[in-house]
């Protein structure tokens, strides 16, 4: 039998269309790119929802000012021009967001009753199911994955709107000097200068080593091992098994809670006065999020037949050990994951793999 499948499009047939009005040939021009650009917006926005109102203002104004693009640059780097000064505009709107070791030194006694901070915009989990491993352009420096590590994405947010996205710009997608100059619409000296500084302020604030170069050492079963161990833990109440897992200088902090806990003291004794002993019943599911193993947090309260969605829990790690515990409190990140608000009682145990 013959093939009937209809041909692929032409993107420059589609470019016609869509200059011509037709909306479905330029969801197909920027499809391939939508991913992607979502992930820029996150890493100059530091919250997943800001990048889906980012991205989702940036298209419009791409789809309305497309009879603009006169095709001197590619397609893909005008989307790049027309999302980026979206962000930056945001950016000037929202000011920068934060985690609670910006905020002041770590918390030596643990606070079991701690309110959260209304305040101030708090850095959030980014979804990375379907984020490519390696690198958007072939000078790029960080690889997809790395771009959107929570340490990178943390230490991005110290940075002014226009520093933050030439850095983005060049070491994560690829982008020449004089092309930013041309996306930002500035000069090549003045990206330049943001360049210089933002390098040295990231620098400052980010392992050497990537949480992908960590990964890649650990083989499947480790890497499973820890982030199982973890979960297993909590929901057993094991105090023991937690602090086997940890590094010496282990961190757990909990957005929008402003308290912060370092070293293996302090954290263990805030493991055991609150999650281990004073929240509940948990169960869990293992994810991924910012290029990282993560795990979401389902409490089940005092008179309650259900577990309900509490958290996101990033871990950073350090070798085969937990360095950073990072626990995003919320039910609104977990749709962006692809998770549910709440698990039914369970007929086999308590652990949702």
């Amino acid at each position: 039998m013959a093939d009937t499948a209809a041909p692929a499009a032409d993107p420059a047939d589609d470019l016609v269309r869509a200059r011509a009005g037709d909306d479905a040939a330029f969801t197909r021009l920027v499809e391939p790119l939508r991913r992607e650009l979502h992930a820029h917006c996150y890493g100059m926005l530091g919250s997943a929802h800001d990048a889906d109102d980012a991205l989702q203002d940036a298209l419009l104004k791409a789809w309305k000012g497309l009879g603009g693009f006169q095709g001197r640059s590619s397609l893909r780097s005008w989307l790049y021009s027309v999302t980026t000064n979206t962000c930056l505009d945001a950016v000037r709107r929202r000011g920068t967001r934060a985690l609670p070791v910006d905020l002041g030194p770590s918390s030596e006694r643990t606070v079991a009753d701690a309110a959260p901070r209304t305040d101030v915009a708090w850095l959030g989990p980014y979804p990375d199911g379907t984020l490519g491993a390696g690198p958007l352009a072939p000078d790029a420096r960080y690889e997809q994955r790395e771009a959107v590590e929570l340490a990178f994405v943390a230490a991005c947010q110290h940075l002014p709107g226009n520093q933050r996205a030439a850095l983005l710009l060049f070491e994560v997608l690829g982008f020449s000097a004089a092309e930013i100059a041309e996306i930002m619409r500035t000069s090549r000296a003045s990206v330049n200068s943001a360049l210089q500084r933002a390098r040295a302020v990231v620098a400052e604030r980010v392992p050497d080593r990537t949480q992908q170069q960590t990964l890649r050492e650990l083989d499947d079963d480790r890497l499973r091992e820890v982030v199982t161990g973890f979960s297993t833990a909590l929901e057993r109440g094991d105090a023991d098994a937690l602090v086997a897992l940890l590094t010496e200088d282990v961190t757990w902090s909990m957005p929008p809670l402003p308290q912060w806990y370092r070293g293996l003291g302090p954290v263990t004794d805030f493991a055991v006065r609150v999650p281990l002993t004073g929240c509940g019943s948990w169960r869990h599911i293992e994810t991924s999020a910012n290029g990282q193993p993560a795990v979401a947090c389902y409490l089940r309260g005092d008179g309650s037949d259900v577990h309900r969605a509490w958290s996101i829990n990033v871990l950073t790690l350090r070798g085969a050990r937990i360095a950073e515990i990072t626990s995003f409190i919320g039910q609104e990140h977990f749709p962006a994951f692809g998770l549910p608000a709440e698990l039914p009682p369970a007929t086999n145990g308590t652990f949702v793999s």
